[in-house]
């Protein structure tokens, strides 16, 4: 049985609820707004944490990219046609400009990174199904 107990698996709190980009996940994850873009401040920062078995669906980073750096429990990070690198505390991950992708929890443990967007936007796209999901398991 999974534990739905709120957890703080990184170094920063987990923050509320990320209800503003529940369509575009598998299961619950949350969002702590670190750094928000200002006059000074470009680039924001955002510590991103997801329920076990939580994941984003397929998307892709348009006129930017985005740089994950994992502060606690385990996930998966993957990019189209290639195999899911399982992620732990420590890693570093880019997504670079135009590479569809997906990153989230194992299906035991909670999962937190920092994400650092650069610029542009980002097309969300098909959700991963979960059969794809548990090949990974």
């Amino acid at each position: 049985m999974v534990n739905k107990k709120i957890e703080q698996p990184g170094v920063f709190a987990t923050g509320p609820k990320n209800d503003a980009y529940t369509q575009y996940f598998i299961g619950q994850s949350y969002n702590n707004p670190l750094v928000m873009p200002s006059n000074d401040v470009s680039v924001p920062v955002g510590n991103v944490t997801f329920e076990p078995g939580c994941r984003n669906n397929w998307h892709i980073h348009h006129h930017g990219s985005q740089i994950l750096l994992v502060t606690g429990g385990e996930g998966w990070y993957q990019e189209a046609d290639k195999p899911a690198q399982l992620l732990q505390p420590g890693d570093v991950v880019i997504a670079h400009d135009g590479v569809k992708h997906w990153h989230g929890a194992t299906q035991n443990s909670w999962f937190s990174h920092l994400a650092i967007t650069t610029t542009g936007e980002s097309e969300w796209l098909d959700p991963v199904t979960d059969e794809e999901y548990t090949a990974l398991h």
